[in-house]
């Protein structure tokens, strides 16, 4: 077989055609502008109706090694990474053929750059080899050595919308709305499609058995990353300073908002900023920020990732003891230490709820989608005011720099900002009572404050990170310490009354398997049940969506004979703060973990989950 002349499929398996239901992955060179490419066939894809998710998979370095981005299509909506071998690799590097060509299952596709011979070792006798001579096209049609690199991504893209059918009018849509400020760049951008297009078609006789039909299946939805949706909702949700230091993950949260807010944050009388965005020299300085100035009454936060939290404890317990709201958005990637910066997981739980030294417990936000990334973002600053306390929000780098299909955002345009129990002035005076900063007035473990510039004599008190009594005096005596821990333990107990509850989904009366999952889990997670659900296993669900555990939570564990705990990191994080809050012994949930970088998918859940069932049953039957 002469690789190098190969323009058409081999001797493999031929797969029966299969419509809208199918993963295609690209391998390419970090740095060479493939992104834009990919992005644009995912869109393309979207646009058809058609349910997708796109997943990019980059390394930490800025250019040069290899990186892939898979996107996988499902006319059923299935959303998660379905993980496994892919239908059609389209490898345009070098650097990772030999794993790109093992990816590929049988009867699959492999379409690849037949400019250049293919190595003999790269060849499988049960898929088909796709080749096409990218660089000879490229390098014929454009003369520029960039615009040769940047248009060979443009051209194969083209080649796919004849093999597997994407509507060629909704590429032209994409690169109208992505140059619509830089026109001069749109028809040389369809002019690269259209020669991908047909010299596809002059290769090939016919298109493959993968192919997209158009559906409604995204009517009144949007393809947003979880990160901008962040930064939107920090808009809407009130803030007016983010104070933040680069790091991957988050980095696009800080960018998001400050899109946004130039956006709809400025003065319409001066044209000035009604906003600030500070780069700080470092995350412990950025935290001190956002502490200070929601201290002075603005509502402030700051994005981060695993490194940042633990850079933060300190601050984090002075507000968690100060009793000082704040915000921040966790984006969580691999650790410890550096770990892969550019891989997803979910192990900061434990460190975001007790972050700080002493006994310190802070409130956690677990979104699964950027429309909840938006909702929760604006929810996390009255929570932060009702609560007086920082709220962290756990999302990863999978839902943070991955654009998910998610419902159309909404906002009540009626709904005002709660800032919680906040004294006026006139408030003050007209207390009948003394007022104490660190009082206890309701009952729930929430006192009420001031801001700074209120003018009432009454109104002044010390910020204190030290022991002080009610009224914030500066004190060593224990009982006084002692009963603001306990208050503090009663405004906990009181925090799930301000939190989003769980979502259960019920399907069994029975009762028999239950599973609890949070955050990105959640797509693979509803695959897996409908597939277990399939082979006659009865399955309720239950999704956290915050930190203190809402009652139900317990109710959830105690009514079903197994629980499985879905989570994506090696500790069992979630199943630890189970077992160390609603004090249930260890051994009555069992752990579906994963943590090899990549998100969680349904073949994995279904596997363990198996896995155990059938041990169960295996010593039943021996018993």
């Amino acid at each position: 077989m002469n690789a190098s002349n190969t323009s058409s499929i081999g001797n493999a398996p031929v797969l029966e055609q299969v419509v809208n239901d199918f993963v295609v992955k690209f391998a390419n060179v970090n740095g060479s502008g493939s992104a834009s490419a990919n992005s644009m066939f995912a869109k393309a894809i979207f646009r058809m109706g058609i349910p997708v998710s796109p997943r990019n998979i980059f390394p930490s370095n800025i250019q040069g090694a290899p990186t892939w981005y898979e996107v996988r299509v499902s006319e059923q909506g299935y959303l998660g990474r379905r993980g496994g071998q892919v239908e059609l690799m389209v490898s345009v590097n070098p650097q990772s053929m030999t794993k790109d060509v093992e990816e590929v299952c049988t009867g699959g596709y492999f379409f690849y750059d037949n400019t250049y011979p293919l190595d003999f070792k790269l060849i499988r006798d049960d898929i088909h080899y796709i080749g096409l001579p990218l660089t000879q096209i490229t390098n014929s049609n454009f003369d520029n050595p960039r615009l040769q690199q940047l248009f060979k991504n443009i051209i194969y893209v083209g080649s796919l919308a004849y093999l597997i059918g994407i509507d060629f009018s909704a590429l032209e849509s994409i690169v109208n709305d992505t140059f619509a400020k830089k026109p001069k760049l749109i028809e040389p951008n369809i002019g690269a499609l259209q020669l991908g297009f047909d010299e596809a078609k002059k290769a090939f006789a016919e298109p493959l058995p993968l192919q997209l039909k158009r559906s409604n299946q995204n009517d009144g939805k949007v393809l947003l990353e979880g990160n901008a949706a962040c930064g939107l909702g920090a808009v809407y949700g009130g803030a007016t300073v983010c104070a933040w230091y680069p790091i991957t993950p988050s980095t696009s949260v800080a960018e998001g908002f400050e899109k946004y807010a130039k956006q709809l944050r400025i003065d319409p009388d001066t044209g000035k900023n009604n906003f600030a965005i500070i780069q700080a020299e470092d995350e412990l300085s950025a935290i001190g920020m956002v502490i200070g100035s929601n201290w002075n009454g603005a509502r402030s936060f700051t994005a981060t990732s695993g490194p940042g939290v633990s850079l933060m404890q300190e601050f984090l317990g002075l507000a968690y003891f100060a009793e000082i709201p704040a915000v921040l958005i966790d984006v969580q990637r691999t650790g410890p230490s550096t770990g892969m910066p550019t891989r997803t997981q979910q192990s900061d739980i434990l460190i975001s709820a007790y972050a700080s030294h002493g006994d310190t417990k802070q409130v956690l936000l677990f979104p699964a989608t950027p429309k909840e990334c938006f909702e929760l973002t604006a929810d996390a600053f009255d929570i932060a005011d009702r609560l007086q306390t920082p709220v962290i929000m756990l999302t990863d780098l999978d839902l943070g720099m991955n654009e998910h299909i998610c419902d159309d955002l909404e906002w009540d345009d009626n709904r005002s900002y709660d800032r919680g129990k906040v004294m006026s002035a006139g408030d003050l005076v007209n207390a009948k009572e003394r007022w104490g900063r660190y009082l206890d007035v309701d009952g729930d473990g929430i006192p009420y404050r001031t801001i700074p510039g209120t003018h009432a004599e009454k109104g002044a008190y010390f910020t204190r990170g030290t022991s002080r009594d009610e009224y914030a005096a500066y004190t060593e005596n224990g009982d006084a310490y002692q009963r603001n821990l306990e208050r503090l333990e009663v405004k906990w107990a009181t925090a799930p009354q301000h939190l989003p509850k769980p979502e259960i989904t019920e399907r069994s009366s029975a009762k028999k398997i239950g599973i609890i999952h949070f955050g990105t889990s959640l797509e693979a997670t509803r695959e897996a049940i409908d597939e277990l659900s399939s082979e006659g296993h009865e399955i309720n669900d239950l999704r956290v969506l915050a930190f203190p555990f809402n009652d139900q939570v317990d109710d959830f564990i105690e009514q079903h004979e197994t629980v499985f705990v879905i989570e994506q990191n090696r500790d069992a994080q979630l199943k630890t703060l189970l077992v160390n809050e609603l004090e249930i012994a260890p051994k009555s949930l069992k752990s579906v973990l994963h943590y090899n970088g990549d998100p969680i998918s349904a073949r994995k859940i279904v596997a363990e989950i198996k896995a155990v069932l059938d041990n169960t049953s295996a010593s039943s039957n021996v018993a």
